[in-house]
């Protein structure tokens, strides 16, 4: 009946571009609604619904907001259109990135984005190692968001326990859509995370050697001979025995002639010894004869 478009009848429409006030979204009359701080999507008033119908645009809706003042800007999805006119209501992770402050003036439009292949994320604390499974905790956590923006940081709610990560890289855009996506996803090391020190192979402590000073003497063992003898000693610092051979007999006398190895005999003994009567014998031919 009536063959004409939209943008013939309204040719300004061009795209949804507001200024609205914001605030955080426990400020949102009604029931307090904890899930929308931990996702990435807005709540805007009803009249953006109604503009945004007129437009060709594309689903899901995704947006780009700006703080005009400090050039800061972030992408998020909607989730409802239930705000009062003139405000939109963003989660608190979202404010913080952006610097604003509740009552001031953030500007909403409408955007495209490519779908995500890869993000590369940081935790901000060594306190995420604590959770067994970071990727699954991540995957859980990522459904209530709609798109990812480089350089945002997101919060992470597990186990009563809220933790900040930052979104490094985001392919093939800075600003990317996930949803109905297959994404590769990486961790960085957590801010303020040391790699623990790894134990020596060898197990024993290295000691260098100066040639300047005394080389440390070995430690010398004892020990006793079965047939009661004095050990050998040995050279503390070649570890062979000391060899006795060269060592003069200082005691020596002439005419003493000893056929055994014990010469710690004292001097006394040795005059007695030089001292007895020498045998007497006979000679063969005054054998039988008188005296």
């Amino acid at each position: 009946m009536f063959n004409f478009r939209f943008e013939e009848v309204f040719p300004n429409l061009g795209t949804y571009k507001k200024q609205l006030k914001c605030y955080p979204v426990i400020m949102m009359p009604g029931k307090q609604r904890d899930e929308v701080n931990k996702g990435g999507k807005i709540i805007l008033p009803t009249s953006a619904l109604d503009y945004l119908t007129r437009l060709h645009i594309e689903f899901p809706m995704l947006f780009k907001l700006t703080n005009e003042k400090l050039k800061r800007e972030t992408h998020c999805g909607v989730l409802e259109f239930i705000a009062e006119e003139g405000r939109c209501y963003l989660p608190y992770w979202m404010m913080k990135n952006l610097m604003i402050r509740e009552g001031e003036i953030i500007t909403v439009e409408y955007t495209k984005l490519q779908v995500a292949e890869f993000a590369k994320f940081q935790p901000q604390s060594v306190d995420f190692l604590e959770i067994s499974n970071p990727k699954a905790v991540l995957e859980n956590t990522l459904r209530h968001f709609a798109c990812l923006s480089k350089g945002d940081v997101i919060s992470i709610n597990y186990n009563d326990k809220d933790y900040e990560v930052c979104i490094l890289e985001t392919r093939p855009r800075n600003a990317v859509s996930i949803i109905e996506c297959d994404m590769d996803v990486d961790f960085a090391p957590p801010v303020g995370y040391q790699e623990p020190v790894k134990p020596s192979t060898s197990g024993t402590k290295k000691t260098t050697f100066n040639p300047l000073t005394k080389p440390p003497e070995k430690i010398q063992s004892q020990g006793y001979r079965l047939d009661g003898k004095d050990k050998k000693k040995v050279d503390a610092h070649t570890g062979k025995e000391e060899s006795q051979k060269g060592v003069p007999f200082y005691d020596y006398k002439i005419g003493l002639l000893r056929f055994h190895h014990n010469f710690d005999e004292t001097a006394e003994e040795m005059e007695v010894e030089s001292t007895k009567s020498e045998p007497t014998g006979y000679r063969l031919k005054d054998i039988g004869t008188k005296a």
